[in-house]
């Protein structure tokens, strides 16, 4: 294989290219490494981990009361009796030690405001910390399914009327569930081979790549949001998915990495278009739904047509205990596409899925999608960890205690102060809109240029540079590593800025870099540009030499990728 140039790098995943931009920000030794390429954050929800561990501590004194007369460090299973009588003993006794209140006030909230006996309760989050069972049921423990629902609907639902109920499946992650769902939405031929599907532009790069995959092969066609439109879609952009041959609309809201959310006025044009398309699925991943201001998600104004996908990762700091939840409303269009499928089809999905039930025609979508999560044969061993499924329940019950969401304020807070802080040396800032949420923000080096030296300048740059080749140059000058916006699906020159994982004088540091380096692009522009091919040229090959050196140590990566596009990760 030839040394790869800035070319064959472009048909990366931003998430692979992101490691040769911190390996060229790394080749010099004297200057820091700011890495703001990836989204996972560097604050974390603390209340509810201490509520955990305490919870933890008396599910091991309840393991101990059995098989005490072994030496050899046996438990056994917590018992029901008496046992809420035992946690009030526990909780009075370290009533001073931090998460000792939180989970006292978590029994009494689930007894008296969702009307569960606190003994079930109880015994429900020991039995599931201490991972001493399967879970049971497979699709999500009983009381955490109605707990973590809960949550969902605060958040998700709000005030929007809703009737009905919807079932939840407890994941790994929202990369877990969108695995699950492309692989059972082919087997249940919800979307076939050719299919036309469309994706919200610009959209996190794995909803591009995995229908490409020779899995899927699928057609994609772009609903673009545009920044002159404060990245919201036009009417004649969501017009599109009027046509019938699209078979499913999926979407990130708020977007990444614009980090927007659907305006109220684009919510309820797109609720008008699936009464006109009642056959349309829709997915909505909403994992940065609660950084958003009046936040409503589509499986609130369109609920029979959506699949929600939620993740606890990044509002709660849990990117590692991997938590999300797929909810699905009890009357979905899902269920009724299976039922209304060719006969023949029909005794194939029987054949499948016999083995876990005698009445094939009449499993839920759903649960269809918890045997397919373990290959239907392994179903019995199917669902998500008991302890994790704690945690998420501890997340959820945080910030339902949290009425006037005091947590949420300090999250939002933080996070667009540090987009002002990117700013704060600049001539320039964008315009404020009420739709942001800045989670991550898009630098648009387009925007951005034509406002600080004009369109003369932009034209010039956009037809001097190679594919990111600003951002090798911006990584081995200052050590910034960005991601390339054009990954996720935007056709503008931008790069994608994290603003969850550094701090405010970090932010500030990485908008003098992009200022300096284009201010470096304008001093060369001034002295004729296109005359100075050579001199600029220099620069470009020490550049690409950079790259080269790196790519050399990855010729596997780049291989793999260039038979098969990487997914990537959050």
């Amino acid at each position: 294989m030839s040394t790869p140039n800035l070319k064959e790098l472009a048909s990366l995943s931003p998430f692979e290219l992101k490691n040769f931009l911190i390996d060229t920000a790394s080749q010099n030794k004297a200057q820091l490494l700011l890495n703001a390429g990836r989204g996972n954050p560097n604050f974390l929800a603390t209340e509810p981990r201490h509520g955990f561990f305490q919870m933890g501590l008396f599910a091991m004194q309840e393991s101990e009361r059995s098989f005490s007369y072994l030496p050899e460090g046996v438990g056994g299973f917590p018992e029901k009796t008496g046992l809420e009588g035992r946690f009030d003993i526990f909780t009075n006794e370290y009533r001073n030690v931090q998460g000792v209140p939180f989970i006292r006030k978590a029994v009494s909230y689930v007894r008296d405001h969702l009307g569960i006996p606190a003994g079930e309760f109880i015994y429900e989050m020991c039995e599931g910390i201490l991972g001493c069972m399967y879970p049971v049921p497979d699709r999500m423990l009983t009381l955490s399914e109605k707990i973590v629902g809960e949550y969902i609907r605060k958040e998700m639902i709000g005030n929007t009327p809703f009737t009905g109920k919807f079932d939840m499946f407890a994941v790994e992650g929202g990369t877990a569930a969108m695995t699950y769902l492309f692989e059972s939405m082919k087997e249940n031929h919800l979307l076939k081979e050719g299919d036309t599907i469309a994706l919200g532009m610009p959209i996190f790069t794995p909803y591009i790549e995995i229908p490409e995959l020779n899995d899927y092969q699928l057609v994609e066609i772009g609903i673009n949001a545009e920044p002159e439109n404060q990245w919201q879609y036009s009417k004649k952009e969501l017009d599109k998915l009027l046509d019938p041959k699209i078979k499913a609309f999926f979407l990130v809201n708020p977007s990444n990495p614009p980090s927007v959310r659907i305006s109220d006025e684009d919510l309820q044009y797109l609720t008008e278009i699936v009464k006109k398309r009642p056959d349309l699925i829709i997915l909505t991943d909403d994992v940065y739904g609660t950084f958003a201001d009046n936040f409503t998600s589509l499986f609130a104004t369109c609920p029979q047509n959506t699949i929600l996908v939620y993740s606890f990762s990044k509002y709660f700091g849990a990117t590692g205990w991997r938590l999300g939840v797929i909810a699905v409303h009890e009357n979905n269009i899902f269920d009724k596409a299976i039922a209304k499928l060719p006969e023949k089809t029909k005794k194939a999905l029987d054949e499948r899925y016999q083995s876990i039930t005698t009445d094939p025609r009449h499993l839920k979508f759903i649960d269809r999608l918890v045997a397919d999560s373990r290959t239907v044969a392994l179903n019995h061993t199917a669902g998500l960890a008991t302890p994790a499924q704690v945690q998420m329940v501890m997340f959820s019950l945080f910030a339902l205690m949290d009425e006037n969401d005091e947590y949420k304020k300090a999250m939002k807070r933080l996070i667009r102060r540090r987009l002002d802080a990117l700013y704060r040396d600049q001539e320039i800032r964008p315009e404020h809109d009420e739709n942001e949420v800045a989670y991550y923000h898009l630098l648009d080096l387009e925007t951005q240029g034509v406002q600080l030296y004009g369109p003369d300048f932009v034209k010039w740059l956009l037809k001097k540079l190679e594919p990111n080749e600003f951002l090798f140059e911006l990584a081995e000058k200052s050590g910034v590593v960005l991601l390339p916006g054009s990954g996720f699906g935007t056709s503008h020159p931008s790069a994608r800025v994290s603003l969850a994982n550094l701090t405010e004088v970090e932010y500030t540091r990485i908008g003098q870099a992009v200022r300096t380096l284009l201010d470096k692009y304008y001093d060369q522009y001034k002295r004729g540009g296109g005359k100075s091919k050579a001199a600029n040229g220099s620069a470009k090959s020490r550049t690409v030499a950079n790259v080269k050196k790196i790519a050399k140590s990855a010729k596997k990566v780049l291989s793999s990728s260039a038979r098969n596009k990487t997914a990537g990760k959050k």
